[in-house]
């Protein structure tokens, strides 16, 4: 999961980049970078591994001069956590084409070979976000002599779309031209569009959560549309086309459940709105299947669960206390790279507090469990704490099967839930009951207000995948190349090649 900004302005857009990047940190904290042009000052970039604060100093920012410019922040999923392959990526023909990427292609593999073979095309990282830079490049260059036109533009993402499968959100930038972005047709990743009045002139935004564009103060019109092409140009002129093929919006659920904000707006769907209503869902659920409870308080695990356990607590009729402080300088356990980072950082990010433990019967309320490492560390916590009794509930269903649209869960081996049922996993995290959410009402949870969004992307839940392609010959290549083995065997291999390069 990744976070994508582009802005069109008269103004310069250096400041304004950086802030949305820093409201979209929570998708992706293992590298960042802005790219930036302006007639005067043609192109300017700065991306590397880190934070966005560490990325950008006042040297790097002062250099990022130009009114129009796109960001990324990144977590690793393909590829690896190299500084080369932070985003947004470039190339240099047609143009000079700058893009930054939300999601993962299921058809990675081919279009690789593809581009080599019959495009011509180098690629120099393993990330799919080149493979998508590298197709959209191809196709905008054999439709284009001279200056590209709208219709060149959205041509181009038309084939892009026959050629490209998977999930995508991309905010892109032709250089001396103007700024394009665009969803998958299934709309599984977001991408809002926004606008703001300047000096009488009409600036434009697009990014990944509607709250980057609040912090900005740039009003949300809506959100891009699935396979739907946005063109705005440098001058501010906006054109977009509807995608002419077959569209099926299916927005990602787990969203909702754990990556966005709570304050953000996707799909005409309020995150909070759904998350408080993951929390009546759940009290019904454990209403029904634990009628005779002796809970005597509910405690969230920080951050993402308040909102369900306030209404969890709320429809149970029992206390809500915070039992956890929570280290906010420690990143988010689920999108670190290793198991080995995940099970340390708990201890760290995490500290009880033993008055709100002591000899009570506690039910702590997580947003998901994947792995089980977290969840497992921190009923442990609340043991060493005194508590009698420790209940765990999951807003989410059980995480059965891998997500291969750009959510870190790759390896169904991984997976606690895979091939286990809840009383198996109760005993494995150490929990004294465990209580899952129903997929039937998650889903009603998230589709709220009448929204015209019928159905979701659940394939983490119910192993169901809504592009079609994904096969058990994909999956098993994906988990051997994508688990916690793999990466940790990446990453030894980067440190010597870092080591022979210094020598």
């Amino acid at each position: 999961m990744c976070g994508v900004v582009g802005i069109v302005s008269t103004q310069p857009v250096n400041q304004a980049l950086y802030n949305a990047l820093t409201v979209l940190q929570h998708r992706g904290q293992d590298a960042a970078g802005i790219v930036t042009w302006s007639e005067e000052h043609g192109l300017k970039r700065r991306k590397a591994n880190g934070l966005v604060r560490d990325v950008f100093r006042t040297r790097h920012m002062v250099r990022l001069k130009g009114t129009v410019g796109i960001g990324h922040v990144r977590y690793p999923t393909a590829g690896g956590a190299k500084s080369s392959e932070a985003q947004p990526f470039y190339v240099n023909s047609p143009y000079g084409i700058c893009l930054a990427h939300n999601g993962n292609l299921t058809n990675y593999d081919e279009l690789a070979e593809l581009l080599i073979r019959e495009d011509r095309r180098h690629l120099a990282t393993n990330s799919d976000s080149e493979v998508l830079l590298n197709v959209l490049a191809h196709e905008l260059q054999v439709r284009v002599n001279g200056t590209p036109t709208p219709e060149n533009v959205f041509d181009a993402v038309e084939a892009l779309h026959a050629r490209c499968s998977g999930g995508y959100a991309i905010v892109a930038m032709i250089i001396g031209f103007g700024i394009v972005a665009f969803r998958d047709p299934n709309g599984i990743r977001p991408l809002v569009l926004g606008q703001k009045e300047c000096d009488g002139s009409t600036e434009y935004m697009v990014a990944s959560e509607s709250v980057a564009l609040d912090a900005l103060q740039f009003e949300r019109l809506r959100d891009v549309k699935p396979g739907e092409c946005v063109f705005i140009e440098n001058d501010g002129t906006f054109n977009s086309r509807d995608f002419p093929g077959e569209t099926r919006h299916t927005p990602c659920i787990f969203e909702h459940v754990y990556f966005a904000r709570p304050d953000s707006i996707l799909d005409d769907l309020s995150v909070y709105k759904a998350r408080l209503r993951m929390g009546e869902q759940l009290a019904g659920k454990i209403v029904r299947d634990f009628p005779d409870h002796d809970i005597d308080v509910v405690i969230p695990i920080p951050d993402t669960s308040r909102t369900a356990a306030l209404q969890v607590a709320y429809h149970l009729g029992v206390k809500y206390r915070e039992g956890f402080i929570k280290n906010r300088y420690i990143g988010r356990t689920f999108i670190m790279p290793g198991q080995a980072e995940r099970v340390q950082s708990v201890r760290r990010k995490l500290n009880a507090i033993d008055l709100e433990f002591r000899n009570k019967n506690v039910l702590l309320i997580d947003d998901s469990i994947v792995r089980g490492t977290t969840s497992k560390q921190i009923i442990k916590l609340a043991r060493e704490a005194g508590a009698r009794k420790v209940y765990f509930a999951s807003a989410a269903p059980p995480v059965r099967y891998p997500n291969v649209y750009g959510i870190d869960m790759p390896a169904a081996s991984e997976l606690i839930a895979n091939g286990r049922e809840a009383e198996e996993i109760e005993k494995l995290i150490g929990a004294d009951r465990l209580i899952y959410q129903d997929l039937h009402g998650l889903i009603r949870s998230v589709r709220h207000d009448n929204s015209s969004i019928t159905e979701f992307d659940t394939s983490c839940f119910s192993g169901e995948y809504v592009t079609g392609d994904v096969t058990e010959a994909y999956l098993s290549k994906l988990e051997s190349r994508r688990n916690d083995a793999a990466k940790a065997a990446r990453k030894k291999g980067h440190k010597h090649e870092a080591k022979v390069v210094s020598l």
